[in-house]
């Protein structure tokens, strides 16, 4: 089972210079509560913008065609496919970033667990790829106001496909 994790804002904007674009406590506790104890596969500049490193409870993999990158705490291959084989098939897969990692493994994903800020930051250099509704169908979406802690209201949003 292959899913895509992501926060994006009103025009799947994700990030901006190797960060996120917003900070939201329960978005954080999703994606923690969704990935520990699973295998979370991510880009080489993804891993190297997680402040600690490698994420504590999770199998990391990480995605670099430099045979020299070495990353701490979490396993390296060449491209997706790779990393994709030396998964069991019982392993719960979480691709977590960044855009060309999400790009490539869309048309593998089962499931799309996206965070859907009712915002447009203001500066955005990666966006999340385009979501084909006929081929993607929201399956679930629990909606939150904007309160002290979350500047913009914000909904988890599940999406199956179809």
């Amino acid at each position: 089972m292959i899913t895509i994790i992501a926060a994006v804002d009103r025009r799947m904007g994700i990030g901006y210079q190797n960060r996120l674009l917003f900070h939201l406590p329960n978005d954080l506790k999703r994606f923690k509560a969704l990935t520990t104890g699973n295998t979370i596969i991510m880009g080489r500049k993804t891993f190297e913008s997680l402040p600690k490193g490698a994420l504590p409870n999770r199998r990391n993999i990480v995605l670099s065609t430099n045979s020299k990158t070495t990353c701490p705490g979490a396993e390296v291959f060449p491209s997706l496919k790779e990393a994709l084989k030396n998964c069991g098939e019982e392993e719960k897969v979480f691709i977590i970033g960044g855009a060309t990692v999400y790009r490539q493994a869309l048309p593998l994903a089962d499931v799309l667990c996206l965070t859907e800020i009712d915002a447009k930051a203001p500066n955005a250099d990666v966006y999340f790829p385009e979501i084909d509704k006929s081929i993607w169908q929201e399956k679930s979406r629990d909606v939150h106001p904007a309160d002290e802690k979350h500047p913009y209201s914000y909904a988890f949003v599940d999406y199956v496909k179809r």
